[in-house]
């Protein structure tokens, strides 16, 4: 990397040699500035690309079979450690539950709003939103291998008004449908 503008003289070389000799730095990868120096920095080699195996259209990917889980936002835990285990090892009966299987995106998205907060007016803590699993796979090898619903419910917990009034969301024991259900945490 070069840089514009003059170059060091040796006593200013010395004293920033002075300097650094005294330092320890924040990055050990990065000890000497390469812009300082007056040889070219060393760069490593970027790794080649991964090679995508051939295929045709219509075919179906040859890659790894993976499990598909629900992907919940990482996030602390905000609640009575306690109480989430108890929750998670499906201990604890959820006061309410909805189940959201055959609703479309939009009237499932209105009708969990409504649930929630409405769960939520009536002081109730622990509810249980049901998404279903969706489907395995789509024969033609273009579906996502899951269905709509179970995507999409972690992200609309996470935008207002509904990240408001929740505590905490987990994947559901699998006594309370496992993968294809999630417990919500209400706030008090």
């Amino acid at each position: 990397m070069t840089r514009k503008g003059r170059r060091l003289s040796s006593e200013e070389e010395r004293l920033w040699q002075k300097i650094t000799d005294t330092t320890t730095p924040l990055n050990p990868r990065t000890a000497a500035s390469p812009i300082l120096q007056n040889k070219p920095s060393e760069v490593e080699a970027p790794s080649p690309p991964k090679q995508i195996p051939a295929f045709r259209i219509g075919e179906k990917s040859k890659g790894p079979k993976t499990e598909t889980r629900v992907v919940l936002p990482d996030q602390p835990l905000r609640m009575d450690r306690k109480a989430f285990a108890k929750m998670s090892k499906g201990k604890s009966s959820p006061e309410a539950r909805i189940d959201l299987h055959g609703m479309t995106v939009d009237v499932a998205h209105s009708a969990l709003r409504a649930f929630l907060l409405r769960s939520h007016a009536e002081g109730k803590r622990l509810v249980l939103v049901i998404t279903g699993k969706g489907r395995q796979a789509d024969p033609s090898g273009f579906g996502q291998g899951m269905g709509i619903l179970r995507r999409q419910v972690p992200h609309w917990l996470e935008q207002p008004p509904l990240r408001q009034i929740i505590l905490q969301t987990a994947q559901a024991h699998k006594t309370h449908g496992g993968s294809g259900a999630l417990y919500v945490y209400l706030r008090r």
